[in-house]
Protein backbone atom coordinates (compact mmCIF):
# COMPACT_ATOMS: atom_id res chain seq x y z
CA UNK A 1 0.00 0.00 0.00
CA UNK A 2 1.20 3.64 -0.63
CA UNK A 3 -1.38 5.08 1.50
CA UNK A 4 -4.92 4.68 3.42
CA UNK A 5 -7.42 7.07 5.10
CA UNK A 6 -10.67 6.60 6.30
CA UNK A 7 -13.36 8.87 5.79
CA UNK A 8 -16.77 9.17 4.03
CA UNK A 9 -18.23 7.86 0.70
CA UNK A 10 -20.95 7.05 -1.01
CA UNK A 11 -23.61 9.60 -0.11
CA UNK A 12 -25.08 13.41 -1.38
CA UNK A 13 -24.87 14.79 2.28
CA UNK A 14 -23.00 17.79 2.17
CA UNK A 15 -19.57 18.08 4.39
CA UNK A 16 -19.80 14.53 6.52
CA UNK A 17 -18.53 14.43 10.09
CA UNK A 18 -18.81 11.25 12.26
CA UNK A 19 -21.45 13.00 14.26
CA UNK A 20 -23.51 14.26 11.19
CA UNK A 21 -22.77 11.43 8.56
CA UNK A 22 -25.92 12.02 6.53
CA UNK A 23 -26.52 9.36 3.55
CA UNK A 24 -22.67 8.59 3.63
CA UNK A 25 -20.83 5.41 4.56
CA UNK A 26 -18.02 5.08 6.56
CA UNK A 27 -15.10 3.82 4.05
CA UNK A 28 -11.46 3.21 3.60
CA UNK A 29 -9.58 5.05 0.93
CA UNK A 30 -6.52 2.99 -0.98
CA UNK A 31 -3.86 4.08 -2.96
CA UNK A 32 -1.50 1.15 -4.15
CA UNK A 33 0.79 0.92 -6.62
CA UNK A 34 -0.99 -1.52 -9.48
CA UNK A 35 2.79 -3.21 -10.13
CA UNK A 36 2.76 -4.61 -6.44
CA UNK A 37 -0.89 -5.46 -5.79
CA UNK A 38 -3.80 -5.52 -8.33
CA UNK A 39 -6.45 -4.29 -8.04
CA UNK A 40 -8.24 -7.77 -8.16
CA UNK A 41 -5.97 -8.99 -5.62
CA UNK A 42 -6.95 -5.97 -3.50
CA UNK A 43 -10.86 -7.20 -4.03
CA UNK A 44 -9.80 -10.88 -2.52
CA UNK A 45 -9.09 -9.16 0.72
CA UNK A 46 -11.69 -7.24 0.81
CA UNK A 47 -14.38 -10.04 0.17
CA UNK A 48 -12.12 -12.21 2.88
CA UNK A 49 -12.60 -9.02 5.26
CA UNK A 50 -15.84 -8.92 5.92
CA UNK A 51 -19.49 -10.97 5.98
CA UNK A 52 -21.17 -9.91 2.34
CA UNK A 53 -24.16 -12.01 2.56
CA UNK A 54 -25.26 -10.02 5.89
CA UNK A 55 -25.79 -6.61 5.78
CA UNK A 56 -25.71 -4.05 8.33
CA UNK A 57 -28.18 -2.46 10.46
CA UNK A 58 -27.16 1.05 9.00
CA UNK A 59 -26.04 2.68 6.11
CA UNK A 60 -22.77 4.11 8.31
CA UNK A 61 -21.64 0.51 8.82
CA UNK A 62 -22.79 -1.09 5.42
CA UNK A 63 -20.09 -2.70 3.38
CA UNK A 64 -19.09 -1.48 -0.28
CA UNK A 65 -16.73 -1.00 -2.91
CA UNK A 66 -16.67 2.45 -5.08
CA UNK A 67 -15.13 1.79 -8.03
CA UNK A 68 -13.30 4.41 -10.40
CA UNK A 69 -13.78 2.95 -13.72
CA UNK A 70 -15.84 0.80 -15.94
CA UNK A 71 -13.11 -2.04 -15.68
CA UNK A 72 -13.12 -1.65 -11.55
CA UNK A 73 -16.53 -1.95 -12.07
CA UNK A 74 -16.09 -5.15 -13.84
CA UNK A 75 -13.64 -6.79 -11.62
CA UNK A 76 -15.55 -6.28 -8.17
CA UNK A 77 -19.01 -7.70 -10.18
CA UNK A 78 -17.36 -10.70 -11.31
CA UNK A 79 -15.33 -11.61 -7.79
CA UNK A 80 -18.69 -10.56 -6.14
CA UNK A 81 -20.72 -13.26 -8.44
CA UNK A 82 -17.78 -15.74 -7.70
CA UNK A 83 -18.29 -15.59 -4.09
CA UNK A 84 -22.07 -15.44 -3.91
CA UNK A 85 -21.68 -18.44 -6.30
CA UNK A 86 -19.63 -20.31 -4.00
CA UNK A 87 -21.54 -18.76 -1.15
CA UNK A 88 -25.47 -19.56 -3.02
CA UNK A 89 -26.43 -16.54 -1.27
CA UNK A 90 -27.20 -13.13 -2.24
CA UNK A 91 -24.49 -10.57 -1.50
CA UNK A 92 -25.58 -7.78 0.45
CA UNK A 93 -22.42 -5.65 -0.06
CA UNK A 94 -23.12 -2.66 -2.40
CA UNK A 95 -21.21 -2.07 -5.64
CA UNK A 96 -21.45 1.70 -6.82
CA UNK A 97 -19.73 4.10 -8.40
CA UNK A 98 -16.96 6.35 -6.23
CA UNK A 99 -18.67 9.67 -6.42
CA UNK A 100 -16.51 11.25 -3.74
CA UNK A 101 -14.88 10.99 -0.77
CA UNK A 102 -14.78 12.66 2.19
CA UNK A 103 -12.11 12.36 5.21
CA UNK A 104 -12.82 11.85 8.80
CA UNK A 105 -11.41 13.60 11.66
CA UNK A 106 -7.88 13.53 12.73
CA UNK A 107 -8.72 11.26 15.60
CA UNK A 108 -10.23 8.49 13.58
CA UNK A 109 -6.84 8.25 11.22
CA UNK A 110 -4.53 5.37 11.82
CA UNK A 111 -6.65 3.57 14.70
CA UNK A 112 -4.84 0.38 15.43
CA UNK A 113 -1.13 3.06 15.84
CA UNK A 114 -3.01 4.98 18.02
CA UNK A 115 -2.69 1.72 20.55
CA UNK A 116 1.28 2.44 20.10
CA UNK A 117 1.42 5.89 22.05
CA UNK A 118 5.40 5.30 21.70
CA UNK A 119 5.84 4.56 17.70
CA UNK A 120 2.61 6.92 17.60
CA UNK A 121 4.39 10.26 18.85
CA UNK A 122 7.56 9.00 17.05
CA UNK A 123 5.57 8.93 13.64
CA UNK A 124 3.72 12.21 14.74
CA UNK A 125 7.36 14.12 15.37
CA UNK A 126 8.30 13.06 11.83
CA UNK A 127 5.09 14.02 10.31
CA UNK A 128 3.90 17.35 12.72
CA UNK A 129 0.97 18.19 10.13
CA UNK A 130 -1.59 15.80 9.21
CA UNK A 131 -1.25 15.93 5.35
CA UNK A 132 2.35 14.54 5.99
CA UNK A 133 1.45 11.85 8.24
CA UNK A 134 -1.43 10.68 5.75
CA UNK A 135 0.51 11.08 2.76
CA UNK A 136 3.13 9.35 4.61
CA UNK A 137 3.91 5.88 3.05
CA UNK A 138 5.84 4.58 5.97
CA UNK A 139 2.71 5.50 8.53
CA UNK A 140 0.31 3.44 6.39
CA UNK A 141 3.03 0.35 5.87
CA UNK A 142 3.19 0.78 9.87
CA UNK A 143 -0.14 0.96 10.69
CA UNK A 144 -0.98 -1.80 8.24
CA UNK A 145 1.96 -4.33 10.15
CA UNK A 146 0.15 -3.51 13.86
CA UNK A 147 -3.15 -4.43 12.39
CA UNK A 148 -1.80 -7.93 11.32
CA UNK A 149 -1.51 -7.55 7.64
CA UNK A 150 2.43 -8.43 6.74
CA UNK A 151 4.58 -10.75 7.97
CA UNK A 152 7.62 -10.80 10.70
CA UNK A 153 10.16 -11.02 7.48
CA UNK A 154 8.52 -8.78 5.76
CA UNK A 155 8.83 -5.81 8.50
CA UNK A 156 11.97 -6.63 9.28
CA UNK A 157 13.31 -6.30 5.77
CA UNK A 158 11.53 -3.24 5.66
CA UNK A 159 13.33 -1.93 8.59
CA UNK A 160 15.67 0.68 7.52
CA UNK A 161 13.17 2.45 5.22
CA UNK A 162 10.64 3.33 7.60
CA UNK A 163 12.15 5.65 9.19
CA UNK A 164 11.99 4.49 13.01
CA UNK A 165 14.57 5.05 15.80
CA UNK A 166 15.90 1.91 16.83
CA UNK A 167 13.94 1.96 20.13
CA UNK A 168 10.73 2.57 17.89
CA UNK A 169 11.20 0.02 15.24
CA UNK A 170 12.23 -2.78 18.42
CA UNK A 171 8.91 -2.19 19.25
CA UNK A 172 7.68 -2.65 16.56
CA UNK A 173 9.03 -5.70 15.46
CA UNK A 174 7.92 -6.89 19.30
CA UNK A 175 4.89 -5.87 17.92
CA UNK A 176 4.81 -7.82 14.67
CA UNK A 177 6.97 -10.63 15.40
CA UNK A 178 6.40 -11.33 19.52
CA UNK A 179 9.56 -12.09 21.25
CA UNK A 180 11.30 -13.15 18.07
CA UNK A 181 13.14 -9.86 17.76
CA UNK A 182 17.16 -10.44 19.32
CA UNK A 183 20.32 -8.26 18.94
CA UNK A 184 20.59 -9.73 15.41
CA UNK A 185 16.75 -8.89 14.27
CA UNK A 186 18.19 -5.90 11.51
CA UNK A 187 16.83 -2.38 12.84
CA UNK A 188 17.55 0.78 11.39
CA UNK A 189 21.08 2.25 12.37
Amino acid sequence: MIRTRVGYAGGTTGSPTYHNIGDHSEAVQIDFDPSRISYNELLDIFWESHEPTHGSWSRQYRAAVFYHNDEQKRLAKETGASVASATRVNLKTAIEPFSGFTLAEDYHQKHTLRMYPDILEELKALYPDMKGYLSSTAVTRINGYLGGYGTCDAVENEADSLGLSVTAMKKLIDAVCGHRTSLTCPVPK
